[in-house]
């Protein structure tokens, strides 16, 4: 079945529940407005269930109700995983027999970003959802530079570290700043990097899209939940088995 109504109560009953911040002190108003604004965007009826003040002039609301709109699953567009899932001591193999050196990666927040938390989880030996970091694979090297780096200071490192690739997380969202500075970092690194020579940019973060890789300039866009498993096995595959089956053909 391609053609799917959303699920509240009962099977195909269209119930969604929605959450926002409307600028207003919390009052009998207030919740009216976020009622009016739940019908407006086709919530009929809509149910104000929760409302928080957030300091004096702002409302926080969860509003559930009923909409009539249809999902069609085969219009779907994703980016599907084109490598397999490797174990370290597979990454580890597939790098010492394919590099015959080790792959070097370096990572860091970029710009105003101080939130560390998702490069950590990537890059440090502790990881993340049960799984070790890439410090935890004896054939990757990783240069973590933390956070609010520069593009002109991540662009520098990666030259003198020789890096293979280069993972960036984009934590703050702010007015696009994940994009902007995103932007910025792919244009950099494609006017200091011959095209053979770039090295392998992945960026990821909570707000991004996986599709959007094209438009941002990087080869790869993790979004949250990534692992360490799969982006370790992803350079693995970009790095190592699709240069190798290339140079093969």
């Amino acid at each position: 079945m391609s053609i799917l109504r959303p699920y509240g109560d009962t099977t195909g009953d269209g119930m969604v529940q929605i959450s926002f911040t409307l600028p207003m002190p919390h009052s009998k108003v207030a919740e009216g407005a976020a009622a009016q604004l739940a019908n407006k965007m086709g919530m009929e009826p809509a149910l104000v269930v929760h409302a928080k003040p957030m300091g004096p002039d702002f409302t926080f609301f969860v509003v559930y109700g009923r909409v009539q709109h249809l999902v069609d699953t085969s219009q779907v567009t994703v980016v599907e995983r084109e490598y397999p899932l490797l174990a370290p001591k597979e990454v580890n193999l597939a790098i010492r027999k394919g590099m015959r050196r080790r792959l070097t990666v370096v990572g860091g927040c970029i710009g105003t970003d101080a939130h560390t938390v998702g490069i950590d989880a990537i890059l440090n030996i502790k990881g993340f959802a049960g799984e070790k970091g890439l410090e935890y694979y004896r054939e990757i090297r990783v240069v973590n530079l933390g956070a609010q780096v520069s593009v002109p200071q991540l662009v520098a490192k990666a030259r003198e570290e020789k890096a293979d690739a280069v993972l960036v997380s984009q934590v703050v969202t702010q007015r696009d700043a994940h994009i902007l500075n995103t932007k910025e970092m792919s244009a950099a690194f494609r006017e200091s990097y011959p095209s053979d020579k770039r090295p392998l940019m992945v960026v990821g973060g909570p707000r991004f899209d996986e599709t959007m890789a094209a438009d941002l300039g990087v080869d790869r866009v993790f979004s949250r939940g990534t692992t360490p498993g799969e982006v370790a096995s992803y350079l693995t595959y970009r790095l190592v088995t699709s240069r190798h089956e290339a140079v093969a053909r």
